[in-house]
């Protein structure tokens, strides 16, 4: 396969499930349990590691306030 037209910029950048786990304040355990019930964010396997896109994190994120807003109306 010829790379000689790659460039490291062309990649957005991902995040490991205990990279996601430490900016966010929460356990691994915690992301694990979200994914399982369908409120995590989309990830990927690389070999057997998980990684998330830095924009699927954000519109997981996004989503998460949209559904804790509708839950919430009367909240600002």
């Amino acid at each position: 396969m010829d790379t000689s037209h790659a460039h490291p910029d062309t990649f957005e950048p991902v995040l490991s499930l205990s990279e996601l786990a430490d900016r966010l304040h929460v356990t691994v355990q915690t992301l694990y349990d979200l994914r399982s019930r369908g409120r995590g964010p989309r990830g990927f396997r690389v070999g057997r590691e998980l990684r998330f896109r830095s924009s699927e994190i954000e519109a997981w994120l996004t989503r998460m306030e949209a559904d804790d807003a509708a839950r919430h109306p009367d909240r600002p």
